[in-house]
């Protein structure tokens, strides 16, 4: 059931240093990849049918295809590793564990565009992460596999590490680009999309760090090897973050198409005594499920199917205690406070929603506030400058379809029903709620 690839290193004395790395046939990919031509990388790449790991879900060889080989300005990939998607922890474990994996994974990917400097954007947060991985580069610096000439193909590459500030919308791919550009990281108007004009207004790649961290696998083993995992147009393995009310949270790598039941008797099941209520099957920016999607395949296409995305597959666990209002409560307070302001679909949107879902909570106001907030919704689904607003009214709106009646439940009884100490995972509503 486990196809532990990226993860398979995990266990092994020092896994974030060269020699280790080098032990488990680590770099080995860079060295097949520089003696095949670039487009051949690209259609490789595209033959495994990789989808990209950060949310979208989108072919990674076919954006690697947009890049116009003719521009003459350099071109650039840039890896997103500003994972802050609520409930998603597999980046940072990846690039903590086996720095090595994304850097040989970088160098790859950068042959196969054409392009010559590379960034890697991560939190400014985890600086134990960030230590890792400059300590990487410079030992790949060091063995040739970076700079001038790598191993003897006549082909350079520089890779830089460079350190966000920590704001949610940084990890929506244009405003990365602006906050790497030392600007406010805040979403561009597309066209023209990175492909075309992207970092420095040069064609520029981004693609998350576990979509980068799958390319020396792919390489390495070939495409039929990777497109036997996984389903029919979900292919390949990836990391499932389980979190909440299990009993052994944690990563699980498997094949796309495992189901949440399945995942679930990995990580010991719901916590002793409890049974699940709800949870996310890509972060909390992805609709609701409930319990009757147990056996709904974790990948793009029955996920979508089932009203909800795969999205960073994050996977949070709530039981019964858990209030739903008060959960939606505390994401949106986060969406509130993360929007960047640029549009105002999600600059006010965002800041009504909190407004409207804090007096529910407490159980004031009535039925209509319903309405209200699912017009609200509507008024942001769509109309935002980016997906941070869409993202916003996910929770709102599918928790409303699957449990209208306990927001009910607190207008009726005047307040939560639910006694905030039994769950577990949320303090007390903030302050400006």
């Amino acid at each position: 059931m486990l196809t532990p690839v990226l993860s398979d290193n995990w266990d092994a004395d020092r896994a974030w240093t060269l020699p280790s790395y080098e032990r488990g046939g680590g770099y080995r990919g860079v060295r097949k990849a520089l003696r095949m031509q670039p487009d051949e990388v690209v259609q490789l790449v595209k033959d495994s049918g990789l989808r990209g790991r950060g949310g979208a879900g989108f072919p990674t060889g076919m954006k690697w295809g947009f890049i116009p080989q003719d521009n003459p300005k350099p071109k650039y990939l840039v890896v997103n590793a500003d994972e802050s998607e609520p409930g998603t922890c597999k980046d940072i474990p990846l690039m903590l564990a086996s720095p090595h994996t994304l850097v040989e994974g970088v160098i790859i990917s950068s042959y196969a565009i054409r392009a010559n400097t590379a960034f890697i954007y991560v939190r400014g947060e985890v600086l134990h992460v960030v230590r890792r991985l400059q300590a990487a580069v410079a030992e790949a610096y060091a063995a040739g596999y970076l700079g001038k000439n790598i191993e003897g193909s006549g082909y350079d590459l520089d890779l830089v590490v460079h350190v966000g500030a920590g704001a949610y919308i940084c990890g929506e791919e244009t405003a990365l680009l602006d906050s790497l550009e030392g600007r406010r990281g805040q979403p561009r108007l597309r066209p023209p999309f990175p492909a075309v004009a992207g970092l420095y207004a040069s064609p520029t790649v981004i693609n998350n760090v576990e979509s980068i961290a799958s390319v020396p696998s792919i390489v390495a083993n070939g495409a039929e090897w990777f497109s036997s995992m996984g389903t029919e147009r979900s292919k390949g393995m990836t990391l499932y973050s389980i979190s909440g009310h299990v009993k052994r949270p944690g990563q699980f790598e498997a094949p796309l198409g495992i189901t949440l039941r399945q995942l679930l008797d990995l990580a010991g099941g719901v916590r002793e005594g409890h049974q699940l209520k709800f949870w996310t099957p890509g972060g909390s920016s992805t609709p609701l499920l409930t319990a009757e999607h147990l056996d709904v395949p974790l990948d793009y296409e029955a996920i979508g199917k089932a009203g909800s995305m795969l999205g960073t597959k994050a996977l949070q666990i709530f039981d019964e205690t858990t209030c739903v209002v008060r959960a939606v409560l505390r994401w949106t307070e986060f969406y509130k406070h993360e929007s960047c302001g640029k549009c105002t679909p999600c600059r006010e949107g965002t800041w009504w929603m909190v407004q409207v879902l804090a007096r529910l909570e407490r159980g004031q106001g009535s039925e209509t506030d319903l309405e209200q907030l699912l017009d609200q919704c509507d008024n942001i689904l769509g109309r935002s400058f980016c997906a941070l607003g869409d993202g916003a009214t996910s929770p709102i709106t599918s928790s409303i379809e699957y449990f209208r009646d306990e927001y009910l439940d607190h207008l009726r009884q005047g307040g939560c029903p639910f006694d905030p100490a039994a769950s577990t995972l949320f303090a007390t509503v903030g302050a400006d709620a």
